[in-house]
């Protein structure tokens, strides 16, 4: 799983509008300066950061991951529910958190929301994922149910975020 500091090394460096030294880089991500090199090698080694001339630069699996993990605001997280008035005990605050109740979740909770558009809407409104949510749109229209659905939805999810390798 994508450890904590590992996160604010990610977040700190896609943050970052300027190059700094890696005293002043340690102290922001709360880390001393031999833990933080440690936790850009491992980062490095894994894809989600790549040398760029003397320093490291994040690569597009490492802004995946970042996108991830980003909860969403708090009154967005998505609830799920077996039907209406009948709620789980889910609530996911980001992509990762939703990849891994959709796997958790009972079934019937998944076909629920897929058929009303619901985890559309929330990939749109509050991940502002347009793209996903026309992916899983697909999924709709094809009319899956079962674990089959389930399994669509876990790929789909992964092949866009790498969500799996970060858990």
């Amino acid at each position: 799983m994508l450890k904590e500091e590992q996160f604010k090394v990610l977040k700190t460096m896609s943050e970052a509008t300027n190059r700094m030294d890696l005293n002043m880089f340690a102290q922001k991500v709360n880390l001393n300066p031999n833990q933080t090199i440690q936790q850009i090698q491992e980062l490095a080694k894994k894809g989600f950061l790549q040398r760029v001339g003397s320093g490291y630069g994040i690569t597009d699996k490492g802004k995946a991951a970042l996108k991830a993990f980003t909860p969403v605001p708090k009154e967005m997280g998505f609830h799920f529910y077996y039907g209406i008035n009948q709620p789980t005990d889910f609530t996911a605050q980001s992509l990762e958190e939703f990849y891994r109740f959709i796997k958790q979740v009972r079934i019937d909770s998944v076909e629920f929301h897929l058929y009303r558009g619901d985890f559309e809407n929330w990939l749109k409104e509050a991940c502002k994922d347009a793209a996903l949510a026309s992916e899983i749109g697909g999924i709709k229209a094809a009319g899956l149910k079962g674990e089959d659905l389930r399994k669509e939805l876990l790929e789909v999810l992964d092949a866009k975020y790498g969500i799996q390798e970060l858990l």
